[in-house]
């Protein structure tokens, strides 16, 4: 049975059911190939507006708000570069039977932190923690 046939359209991962079954990993497997697919629309659009911009623009304040949009856009089409490889990288754990596990401490990564943050790598706690540990040592 091909993993797409027994998943409805309404399907949401629930407590009771064993975790990270079939439908749980199909389930979170489409969603962040859809995401990924909006991304990488939103990118092509970027680029498409970063080519249509590169006219020569006379007025000196129209030429500063144009930079402005383009530096804006470039840093906005770079997270989306680096979401993308989250992305990819969610879906590899799928695939190696490593999703929806904390990877500091290996408990299982809360199913509404998971819909929420699909990308998710930690438990909330960890997640916590580790940011925690990054503002200390960020201040040194």
């Amino acid at each position: 049975m091909k993993a797409e046939s027994f998943l409805a359209d309404d399907y949401r991962p629930a407590e009771d059911e064993p975790f990270m079954n079939e439908r749980q990993l199909e389930y979170f497997r489409r969603k962040l190939v859809v995401w990924k697919q909006e991304l990488m629309d939103q990118s092509a659009e970027t680029v498409e507006s970063l080519q249509d911009s590169g006219r020569n623009v006379p007025d000196i304040a129209d030429r500063a708000s144009e930079e402005t949009d383009r530096a804006l856009e470039l840093r906005t089409r770079d997270r989306q570069r680096k979401l993308v490889s989250k992305i990819d990288a969610a879906l590899r754990r799928i695939e190696n039977g490593e999703y929806g596990y904390c990877e500091a401490s290996g408990e299982q990564i809360s199913l509404k932190r998971l819909d929420a943050r699909p990308i998710a790598t930690m438990t909330l706690e960890a997640q916590e923690k580790h940011e925690r540990r990054e503002r200390v040592h960020r201040d040194d």
